[in-house]
């Protein structure tokens, strides 16, 4: 709602009185200046001070009362006075809270920043089953007293909301945490999105001489003679590493497993000597997609050359930006690169094998430079072929597939 003139010289006189005055004399105040409006001032100055309107309306009882002559010495309320944090009162807040929404969680819980699918509504209809009442802004402060942050949803919604969307987390988080106890590797794959190579301008901004930028292509035209670059990532996500192959050729399915069958020659087998399973978080859509039949004949291949139970879920429509590789390797690559032509092949590669963060992330980097075919037709009985199981839950979003003993 649009101020009023009015309205605007009150909140420029409250917004220069209020940090001056303690908690009952701001209290006394607003209530003056609720009282000098009559009908509706409390709801007005609320608004225009965003203190609560029970302190307001206390402050207007308090005058009328006098009450602050029975007051002690020095005293800005009653001994005892206000009202007791909820967390106080209930001491399990805090963690049934994180019970509630940990199955949600999309992020690592040991990282300080995570994300959480649940809305504050949701959180608190859980809460009031389990006999809480409780206000949503008190929800909020416990989340962020957890570790929460609330999360914009600029360019992440890909489709609409699927019903199973929530099941969905939760058999993921349910899944990883039986792999990563049980010490399975537990990888999250993907395909960061093409780069031209050659010198073209690159995102972001770099510390460089004053009137010294560095000179790039005026137009983006692709240069035929370079062409362009695909980095297919896996994460591991138990060592904090990532593998990336820098493909020259096309996205396919082919490519997708091909990058997981050197990240388990190149580093797997070291890290998971004794695995016989291998669970595998991927986006709904792409070369890795929950409908791709050649994905599935691939990672059919994998598992038979390599003696593996490969067991993978894909991420639901509009979820795909809560794939851990996005927020773990691809937006750190494209932060290390920031401003930098990718002129070559060897600048590519070099640049991801130097994307560190804080909290210890390597990542190798290997170039691909076998020739995808693209538009190949997986034939109904190669489908009949595959040793797969579709789990009850969404069975084109979760199965199995185990080697093929024919």
């Amino acid at each position: 709602m649009e101020l009023t003139e009015t309205d605007k010289i009150i909140q420029e006189r409250i917004n220069r009185v209020v940090p001056t005055l303690n908690e009952r004399q701001v209290r006394i105040y607003l209530s003056a200046e609720a009282q000098s409006i009559g009908w509706g001032g409390i709801s007005k100055i609320h608004r225009l001070s965003g203190v609560n309107r029970q302190t307001i309306a206390a402050g207007i009882k308090e005058t009328k009362q006098e009450t602050a002559s029975t007051l002690e010495d020095g005293r800005i309320r009653h001994k005892g006075g206000g009202r007791k944090n909820e967390i106080d009162k209930s001491p399990q807040l805090l963690q049934d809270i994180m019970e509630i929404v940990s199955p949600h969680i999309m992020g690592d819980p040991e990282n300080p920043l995570i994300w959480c699918s649940k809305s504050i509504r949701k959180i608190k209809g859980a809460l009031h089953s389990r006999g809480y009442k409780i206000s949503h802004e008190t929800i909020r402060k416990c989340l962020q007293r957890l570790g929460f942050s609330l999360q914009s949803n600029k360019k992440t919604k890909e489709g609409g909301d699927h019903p199973d969307r929530d099941a969905q987390f939760e058999h993921i988080n349910a899944v990883a945490k039986e792999f990563l106890s049980s010490g399975d590797p537990v990888i999250s794959v993907d395909c960061k999105k093409k780069e031209l190579i050659g010198e073209y301008k690159n995102a972001g901004r770099e510390w460089t001489p004053v009137h010294h930028p560095v000179e790039v292509n005026v137009y983006d035209f692709v240069d035929k003679t370079n062409g362009k670059a695909a980095p297919y990532g896996v994460y591991d996500i138990s060592n904090n590493r990532g593998w990336v192959a820098v493909g020259i050729s096309s996205d396919t399915a082919a490519f997708a497993v091909s990058t997981i069958g050197s990240w388990w020659e190149g580093e797997g087998q070291r890290l998971y000597p004794s695995s016989k399973r291998i669970y595998i978080n991927a986006d709904g859509g792409g070369s890795n997609g929950s409908r791709n039949k050649l994905w599935k004949e691939e990672l059919q291949h994998f598992s038979n050359q390599y003696n593996l139970e490969v067991q993978v879920s894909h991420f639901p429509p509009g979820t795909s930006k809560w794939n851990k590789i996005e927020h773990r390797i691809f937006s750190q690559i494209s932060h290390n690169w920031r401003a930098k032509p990718l002129t070559s092949l060897l600048v590519i590669l070099s640049l991801i094998e130097a994307t560190t963060t804080t909290t210890g992330l390597v990542v190798k980097a290997v170039l691909d430079e076998k020739q995808y075919q693209t538009g190949i037709v997986v034939t109904k009985e190669q489908i009949e072929k595959l040793n797969i199981e579709i789990n009850e839950l969404h069975g084109k979003w979760n199965y199995t597939i185990r080697p093929n003993l024919e």
